[in-house]
């Protein structure tokens, strides 16, 4: 059962990026990730309110949330400060470049979380995880070289230092995940419904500060699928923390099953969007699936 929540969460993850990368089409990063943040603060009121006002109406659902005390939603609101400043860097990236790249970079995003947790957790890689990271970087190279095909930079382009770092704090985030749910105990659907709304109070201050210079909503044009983001994240999370939360479930497996969202990203870039240098792309994407199964076996 596990395995099916995890391969629903990777097939929703793949379309969230198909939708931002129309929602994002002609229209300001700023409100398109406010909006975003105001559906999924809608979205999980109702769990708060059951939580907070002791309803009990969600007691015994996998909707049952729990109440924090201050210093949990301190740490819940650092990890919506981490998180928002990943959507933001990868919302301008996912704007401006070919999802048939930001994909696969993305999909890299296990290969930073193992290194971190070998700095941080003092974790020891094998020679299977050692492999999943070198052919990883491989692949990183060739995609840049890719690329170039199409006049990007990976070194000058400054959305591709935006994917670069929006990645980078992804996997911090991820990090952080591991510590807060661990060592402090909190519930993951507490952490992911009050995260939306702390998301939602930084992205109005940054909104309402950008838009004392110049009005975010110029040119802006409604499409049905700016909440269809919210909708495919929030659903992709929440199979993948009912994942991790089934007995017998490996995380090292669950987490390779959901970067493979990229490959659903990848086919909806080539088909809906017309992106180019298909084929020398596809070698790339093999290259960090492969490198994705040798962590995962390592892992195991």
């Amino acid at each position: 059962m596990w395995v099916a929540s995890a391969f629903l969460s990777a097939l929703l993850l793949g379309l969230y990026d198909v939708a931002k990368k129309r929602s994002l089409s002609g229209n300001a990063v700023v409100i398109v990730l406010l909006l975003n943040t105001l559906f999924s603060a809608l979205l999980f009121l109702p769990i708060i309110l059951d939580a907070e006002l002791g309803l009990g109406l969600l007691a015994d659902t996998p909707l049952a949330s729990t109440r924090g005390e201050l210093g949990d939603h301190l740490l819940v609101l650092l990890k919506s400060a981490i998180t928002l400043s990943s959507w933001l860097c990868g919302y301008y990236a996912i704007k401006h470049l070919p999802l048939t790249i930001v994909g696969p970079v993305n999909a890299t995003r296990p290969v930073v979380v193992l290194l971190g947790a070998v700095l941080l957790f003092g974790e020891e890689l094998n020679l299977w995880q050692w492999g999943g990271v070198l052919i990883t970087i491989l692949s990183l190279y060739l995609l840049s070289r890719a690329g170039k095909r199409e006049s990007i930079d990976f070194r000058n382009n400054p959305y591709v230092w935006a994917l670069f770092v929006a990645m980078l704090l992804g996997a911090v985030s991820g990090l952080y995940d591991k510590y807060i749910i661990t060592a402090h105990a909190l519930s993951p659907l507490f952490v992911q419904s009050w995260f939306g709304v702390y998301q939602l109070l930084l992205m109005s201050l940054i909104a309402l500060m950008l838009s004392l210079k110049n009005s975010i909503l110029k040119g802006f044009e409604w499409r049905w699928s700016i909440p269809l983001i919210t909708l495919f994240v929030s659903v992709a999370d929440f199979f993948y923390y009912h994942a991790l939360d089934s007995e017998g479930a490996m995380i090292a497996v669950v987490s390779m099953i959901r970067r493979s969202s990229v490959v659903v990203s990848f086919i909806c870039g080539v088909l809906l969007f017309g992106e180019r240098n298909v084929w020398s792309k596809v070698v790339d994407l093999v290259l960090i699936v492969i490198g994705m199964i040798l962590l995962a076996i390592g892992s195991l």
